[in-house]
């Protein structure tokens, strides 16, 4: 029985040295692999970032990633200058026709007769027709 155990204890020594090895493998692996395409990231950073890269040291595709992202980023600036937006007034008016049309028409089917007793079933038209203008406005919001 002891035998069994100590012939356990050498394969797992064995199995987890060359779990080990190849773990260290994979890493030095992945640290070569900025060496593959000549480039270091502190460079690519530098270059995007624009702080310490000259003209003359970046490679004809650092040149195009930097000007695909400067393009990129005109675009998005230019499209969030033609964004038009709503008063600040504008989601609470809706969302307050929305509620006050929902309390309308709740408080009919339970009284009966409030909110305008006179008009009696058209308390209803009332309240839906304030919730519709609530949900027309929700089709302006930008």
């Amino acid at each position: 029985m002891a035998e069994q155990d100590e012939l356990k204890l050498d394969e797992t020594d064995k199995t987890g040295a060359g779990k080990t090895a190849n773990d260290t493998a994979a890493k030095a692996d992945q640290a070569g692999a900025d060496d593959d395409f000549g480039v270091s990231m502190d460079k690519v950073e530098a270059v995007l970032n624009r702080a310490s890269a000259d003209d003359a040291s970046m490679t004809p595709q650092m040149k195009k990633m930097f000007a695909r992202q400067q393009e990129n980023t005109k675009r998005v600036e230019e499209s969030i200058k033609g964004t038009k937006s709503n008063p600040g007034w504008f989601v609470p008016l809706f969302c307050a026709l929305l509620i006050l049309g929902l309390v309308w028409v709740v408080v009919f089917y339970l009284t009966s007769k409030w909110p305008i007793p006179a008009i009696g079933q058209w308390n209803l038209l009332v309240g839906f027709g304030i919730m519709l203008v609530g949900f027309l406005m929700t089709m302006w919001w930008r």
